[in-house]
């Protein structure tokens, strides 16, 4: 073995050696995750022993809500957690490598703790021994075997043990129950107990890592040494292969050394009869060569001369000599220079048996030619040295030009996307191209030689062959459509084109044939026709063929006095759901609601798709209105079944309003905004239910249209007014903030509150200007009480979901506060629960700039909507509100006593602070003072009250 092979074969070793290291690595990783899934499912279990065995001892003590969630949590949690270790189980060595098991594995262990955690604190009674010391047994059995099970790995043991441990013993310390400090003061031994459990877990890691890397090392030095026994094994065959090769090239030379003694006795011989023969061949040479139209030229190496006879081009850029000739062309073209140099270099030198090549020259007026040299050596010396050579030269200008035609012609021929096919005369095949072999089916072999009615073999094209060769005798062309067969008896339309090619007496000597295949264009003109009349996602009728339908049924009816019932379907809550999950979830949706609508009505006339999530269904002759009314309460139902979408398990209802033919009207378009009316009112209603076309129902609706349009003259006319409702510190006792509460003074019902337009406002989008009105009239009249000299009160003012989606919210506060001059920090923003979670991403995105800005930001309406821990972290708010719906029961219910715990706990471990709405009795206050609430709002302090009074609060 060579040099280079060895040293690629020391360098190939080594990189594996380092890659083995790689894999050490790796290896080690992954046998301590596999050993932390295998260890953790015994405290996992646990986990879900105290879910369940917690909320059965608490039961009849604690709030039933937060021991449900709690339970629901943990047991999910650890679920989601036995589930990922089986999946790791389950997974490849290579995909059980890769690090998001472990980081998934830590994140697991984080949440257990933080649930633990939060059940010694929050679930553990405050009073009873016996109670406190049977709950904090289990739990502490949980935490105590989850962290044995966690010494495999540092990380592992602290992810699990501080967030568990350290914040609930702290919390114990600085209660002010007697028992809880001294469960507390116990914790201070479990904390010992924790370091000693982290010295054991750093131990057994240690131990653990050393044994992973012993292993690793013992493999490794296997590995080595294979690959140091593989690499000897193929040093030895490389040297055989080295022995045979030298013995085999010895024994070629000296073959090759007497041929070629005898191919040099054999040239000496041919080469005197060659001599001999030559001076009587060189007068027919002459006449050959000028009835050929070659050159001929003789190159005498030893004196540098050339001879030309016949066509004579010069050759002086080629670094060759040009001879003493008189030449009317005098260069090559620079590109074809240095090929021609090599070409007669090599030759010169023995390497080819004929010098052979193509080149271009120009001419004075530089147009340039292509010129072919061919030639040979006839003459070297003993040395091999080349003394004479001689060869012949051609213009073959012409013949390149049409080659490189019929080449162009042929890739154009072959390239086509429409088959060609040529025949003679006779209706032959003489070439097709691979596009024609595609449409018939036959290959190239099949069609050529044969008549073409391999390829037009249709009755149709038979009955057409008199007309066809009529036209083409008689225009030289034809076209038209034919429906022809595959070779696999397929049938398909194709468009065809023949054209004549006649010779130089007019005859026929040729016909060319275009074929298209039709099939692809009469698909999409099906496929045009279908989506003008029908829905594309669903495959019910679309609001064309609707309204087709829908014409047609009212004139049977009118005809023959009969009944039409038209059912406007729509979804409810389409649009959360569409965003939640993704327009794709949707579809499916959509898909299945439209398969259960056909299965539900079939009976039905006509069951089309408006848009969206919105149905339509005609029925004739439906019988009684119970009946109607029966198959709307069945369809409602089919629809309420659960179905898997996307993974998920979604219950959808439905709005269904009815109207009527001829009770409510005769016109079609008519019937259908009836309906669509009565589907609206059912929405209003709650959703999930179905209403009738009533007169009252568009008499409701001319009523809101009315208020539409007054209020959109208040908005301009100035009628609606701000009016404020302070908030009072607990802490402080004094007046720190007031809520925006706007007020319409109507000209006829007086005095009116939103909750008489603020829905109107939003359905219409009024909503945008009503809230932009709010916050100008608010900010100015904060600014205005602090040049008073009053008090710095922080205005709040509530926002809608319409004007988080507007995209210019941002901007709209920052000019109201630079027009305005109150600061930043005295405006706050509210908004509720709802609102943020429509959409998490752009919510947090603005209140992030919102809070750039200074502006302070309030969730209202907390513990009504879908509250979560998760997602109030996220959100960069300072207050939380808690609903009033809990402040008003709170002296009936102990539900809502331990919820307004709950939140106010959990809003101050977030660092925030805590409001209280509907705050009305001196009892309130006093149990929201005791829980450390912040600030209080409500008709005990003070009902809504204009700017003017309001300043009077404040003096």
């Amino acid at each position: 073995m060579t040099h280079s092979a060895q040293a690629s074969h020391e360098t190939l070793s080594i990189d594996d050696e380092f890659e083995a290291c790689g894999y050490q690595d790796a290896d080690q990783r992954t046998e301590r995750t596999r050993r932390l899934f295998s260890g953790l499912k015994l405290p996992l279990l646990l986990m879900l022993l105290a879910s369940l065995l917690l909320p059965a001892l608490l039961w009849g003590e604690h709030g039933r809500l937060e021991l449900g969630v709690w339970s629901v949590c943990t047991l999910s949690l650890a679920m989601l957690r036995l589930q990922q270790g089986a999946a790791f189980a389950s997974a490849d060595a290579a995909a059980q490598a890769r690090p998001f098991w472990f980081q998934g594995l830590l994140l697991g262990n984080v949440l257990s703790a933080l649930v633990l955690g939060y059940a010694i604190v929050a679930l553990v009674p405050a009073e009873g021994f016996l109670a406190q010391t049977l709950l904090y047994g289990v739990l502490g059995s949980v935490v105590v075997a989850g962290s044995v099970a966690c010494g495999v790995s540092l990380w592992a043991f602290l992810s699990f043990t501080l967030p568990c441990l350290l914040p609930a013993g702290l919390l114990l310390l600085v209660s002010e129950l007697p028992v809880q400090k001294g469960w507390g003061l116990l914790g201070l031994l479990g904390l010992i107990m924790l370091l000693t459990l982290g010295m054991i877990a750093w131990q057994i890691n240690r131990l653990v890592t050393l044994s992973l890397k012993q292993r690793a090392d013992n493999a490794l030095l296997i590995q080595r040494l294979q690959h140091v026994s593989r690499e000897a094994g193929e040093l030895n065959a490389e040297l055989a292969r080295e022995v045979d090769q030298r013995r085999l090239a010895e024994r070629q030379l000296r073959d090759a050394h007497d041929s070629l003694e005898r191919r040099v006795a054999e040239r000496t011989g041919e080469l005197a009869g060659v001599v001999e023969a030559l001076g009587q061949s060189e007068a027919r040479l002459s006449l050959a060569l000028e009835a050929s139209e070659l050159g001929l030229w003789d190159w005498d190496l030893r004196n540098d001369e050339v001879h030309h006879s016949g066509l004579s081009i010069a050759i002086d850029q080629s670094g060759l000599p040009a001879g003493q000739a008189d030449y009317h062309w005098h260069s090559l073209d620079a590109d074809d220079v240095p090929r021609v140099r090599n070409t007669m270099v090599a030759h010169l030198k023995g390497e080819t048996e004929t010098y052979k090549v193509e080149y271009r020259v120009q001419r004075d007026d530089g147009s340039s030619l292509w010129i072919e040299d061919r030639g040979r050596v006839i003459l070297r010396d003993e040395n091999g040295r080349a003394l004479r050579m001689i060869g012949t030269r051609r213009d073959i200008s012409e013949a390149r030009r049409q080659a490189e035609q019929q080449r162009l012609a042929a890739v154009v021929f072959e390239a086509a996307s429409e088959g060609v096919a040529i025949m003679d005369a006779g209706y032959r095949l003489l070439a097709v191209n691979d596009a024609c072999c595609e449409l018939s089916g036959y290959s190239r072999e099949e069609l050529v030689g044969h008549s073409v009615a391999r390829l037009a073999s249709s009755a149709e094209s038979k009955q057409l062959y008199a007309s066809m060769r009529e036209a083409l005798r008689r225009d030289g062309g034809w076209q038209g459509e034919l429906i022809e067969a595959r070779k696999n008896g397929e049938n398909y339309p194709q468009w065809v084109q023949l054209r004549a090619v006649r010779d130089a007496n007019g005859a026929i000597s040729n016909v060319v044939a275009f074929i298209s295949d039709l099939t692809l264009r009469r698909q999409v003109e099906e496929r045009l026709r279908y989506l003008s009349r029908y829905d594309e996602l669903t495959g019910l009728a679309n609001r064309s063929l609707l309204k087709e339908r829908l014409h047609d049924a009212c004139q049977r009816a009118r005809g023959a006095n009969g009944h039409l019932a038209v059912l406007f379907i729509d979804l409810d809550r389409f649009k959360v759901l569409n965003e939640s999950l993704g327009h794709e979830a949707a579809d499916q949706l959509l898909k299945e609601v439209s398969r259960r609508l056909v299965y539900s009505l079939a009976g039905a006339d006509t069951i089309a798709r408006l848009s969206g999530d919105e149905f339509v269904v005609l029925l004739e002759g439906y019988g009684s209105l119970s009946s109607l009314a029966h198959v709307g309460s069945r369809l409602l139902g089919r629809i309420r079944k659960p179905m898997d979408i996307a993974g998920q398990e979604l219950v959808v209802s439905a709005s269904i309003g009815i109207s009527l033919l001829p009770d409510n009207t005769r016109e079609p378009a008519t019937l259908l905004a009836q309906a669509n009316m009565a589907m609206q009112h059912a929405k209003h209603l709650g959703g999930n239910t179905l209403q009738f076309f009533t007169e009252r129902l568009q008499a409701s609706g001319l009523e809101n249209l009315k208020l539409e349009n007054q209020l959109r003259q208040a908005l301009e006319k100035g009628q609606l007014e701000v009016f404020y409702q302070p908030r009072l510190s607990l802490q402080a006792d004094r007046l720190d903030a007031a809520e925006a509460l706007v007020r319409w003074h109507h000209p006829d019902q007086g005095l009116l509150t939103p909750a008489y337009f603020i829905a109107l406002a939003e359905e219409t989008g009024l909503i945008v200007a009503l809230g932009e009105f709010v916050l100008r009239q608010a900010c100015r009249q904060a600014r205005q009480w602090q040049l008073d000299g009053l008090a710095s009160i922080r205005v709040s003012v509530n926002l809608s979901a319409k004007q988080l989606r507007q995209g210019n919210l941002v901007s709209l506060v920052r000019q109201t506060l630079e027009e305005t001059g109150l600061p930043a920090a005295m405006l706050e923003l509210e908004l509720t629960e709802s609102q943020l979670l429509d959409d998490v991403e752009n919510a947090i995105n603005i209140c992030t700039q919102l809070r750039a800005l200074g502006v302070k930001l309030a969730i209202d309406d907390f513990g009504t909507g879908y509250s979560s821990l998760s997602y109030l972290k996220r959100f960069p708010v300072d207050y939380v509100k808690i609903d009033k719906t809990f402040i008003s029961e709170l002296e009936q219910s102990k539900e809502d006593t331990a919820i307004i715990r709950a939140i106010i706990a959990m809003v101050h471990g977030l660092e925030l602070e805590v409001v209280a709405e509907g705050v009305e009795t001196q009892s309130q206050m006093d149990f929201l003072k005791d829980q450390r609430c912040d600030e209080i709002q409500g008709y005990l302090i003070s009902r809504p009250v204009p700017a003017a009074q309001f300043a009077e609060l404040l003096g």
